[in-house]
């Protein structure tokens, strides 16, 4: 159920990058609030800073100028600690899947896992295993990535994304390298798992055919928040 306490707060945010005469703008006062639970879509031509967004949220990229708050912790002056508190608790999907070809589907999974070391190597197979049958890639936990398809490489990568359960899921452009039905099938996925625990997604994305599971879509235009369209019922449909 989504909860009206935002896990991403974003204030007064401006980005550049370059310095001096090569300096070039490229966030301009964004301001952004995510609750718990939604699944936000942030669409948008290229070069409009969606990426840019993406990666400061992600605690990837030093804030210059503005406040973001992930989960409470301010990331504007964060300490190394601080962030990766902040990283631990964030599942990231790529539009390249980024599996280790020398590693086995439940190995790329469990490196996950290996950020927890809390947890017995028991464990993290066996939740490695378990993520991977309810991404529909049960039967095969021990192919290496040379040997799975396109779409079956980011169901994995969505099985690593989510296999800690984190608080919130972030994932640039995870259906561009797809067919249609393999797409969709991701992002059903996505959707499905992240709703059953619970956890918030940030989405970008230039697929039109994947907007319906959203429940808000945020439009960025040059640098800046041009929309914030909320969905509901038969717009999903």
């Amino acid at each position: 159920m989504m909860s009206q306490i935002p896990v991403v707060t974003v204030r007064h945010l401006n980005h550049a990058f370059g310095r001096g005469e090569l300096r070039k703008p490229v966030l301009f006062d964004v301001d952004l609030d995510i609750s718990a639970g939604e699944i936000v879509l942030l669409t948008g031509p290229s070069g409009s800073g969606k990426t840019t967004l993406l990666t400061l949220i992600a605690g990837l990229r030093s804030v210059q100028d503005g406040s973001v708050k992930i989960l409470g912790q301010e990331l504007f002056g964060a300490n190394k600690q601080q962030l990766v508190q902040v990283r631990n608790q964030i599942g990231f999907i790529f539009q390249a899947h980024n599996l280790l070809a020398c590693l086995t589907a439940q190995q790329n999974v469990g490196m996950s896992l290996r950020l927890h070391p809390e947890l017995p190597v028991e464990t993290r197979v066996s939740r490695s295993k378990a993520i991977l049958e309810a991404v529909g890639m049960g039967d095969r936990v021990n192919y290496y990535p040379d040997n799975l398809s396109g779409g079956q490489k980011q169901r994995v990568a969505i099985a690593r994304a989510l296999v800690s359960e984190p608080k919130i899921v972030l994932a640039d452009e995870p259906t561009a390298a797809l067919d249609s039905k393999s797409g969709r099938d991701v992002v059903d996925i996505m959707q499905t798992l992240a709703k059953q625990q619970g956890c918030t997604i940030l989405l970008v994305t230039h697929d039109n055919r994947i907007l319906d599971i959203a429940d808000r879509i945020v439009h960025m235009e040059d640098g800046r928040l041009a929309r914030d369209t909320a969905l509901v019922g038969s717009e999903r449909s």
